[in-house]
């Protein structure tokens, strides 16, 4: 048998463990609720979006502590999103438009190897024009990087602003915008002008960093509503309702 053969034969192999593995899974799911796959193939109401990285020691679900149906998920290298990025942009539309999340949560995580990728010297490729958008984070905030001197720590607060790029790049779009005004219109019209205050415009975003070392999920402190204030006068696409 020559040594091309073999390798074929052992990635059969793997697929056969993974397919086994499955079935397993369903019926385990089966025997502990016989609905569940009913109530699966009828319809998702998930709560969350969740934006993140690729990288597969980041379970996006399994962190959160969250089962099938439960998380509508867009993931790529670096846990990007940006305004050109069609895929993302669709994804988001989906999610809020028509899935109606509250909540939209964009994790980055440290030891993320496209914000390495993004800190060094080097043509990477095709991928180089992804990292750019990082670079670009990098480039916004390059005064208080370049003041860490220790490499790691360098790295792990560029995770961090790459993902409150991420976020503020989220509330830019109309999508987002749109959905949030009509959401305090709504309440006005169910409550009044002082329901309105104490409203929470929907969806939610959330800056989110989890760390592999210890698996631990940590917000950013982040006063995202200090910052829109800052750059509405650039980004604003509405009206706001004059309450």
């Amino acid at each position: 048998m020559n040594s091309s053969l073999a390798e074929e034969m052992d990635q059969d192999r793997d697929i056969e463990k993974l397919l086994s593995q499955n079935k397993e899974w369903a019926d385990e799911q089966y025997s502990r609720d016989p609905t569940f796959f009913a109530k699966m193939a009828s319809s998702q109401a998930p709560d969350y979006l969740y934006i993140g990285c690729s990288d597969s020691r980041v379970p996006s679900a399994t962190i959160l502590g969250l089962g099938p149906g439960e998380l509508f998920v867009h993931r790529n290298v670096g846990n990007v999103f940006c305004s050109t990025d069609f895929n993302a942009l669709t994804t988001l539309e989906f999610a809020v438009n028509t899935l109606k999340v509250k909540h939209i949560l964009v994790v980055g995580h440290y030891g993320c190897g496209a914000v390495n990728a993004a800190m060094q010297k080097h043509d990477h490729g095709t991928i180089e024009n992804w990292l750019r958008n990082i670079r670009d984070v990098y480039r916004l905030h390059c005064e208080e990087l370049d003041a860490i001197e220790c490499k790691d720590a360098r790295m792990r607060r560029l995770v961090e602003l790459n993902v409150v790029e991420s976020c503020l790049n989220v509330y830019k779009t109309g999508i987002v915008q749109q959905t949030r005004l009509k959401s305090v219109d709504d309440n006005n019209a169910k409550h009044g002008e002082e329901g309105a205050e104490k409203l929470v415009a929907l969806p939610r975003v959330h800056a989110l960093v989890y760390d592999p070392a210890d698996g631990v999920l940590r917000p950013l402190p982040i006063k995202f509503k200090a910052l829109i204030k800052r750059y509405q006068h650039i980004y604003d696409l509405y009206q706001p309702p004059e309450v």
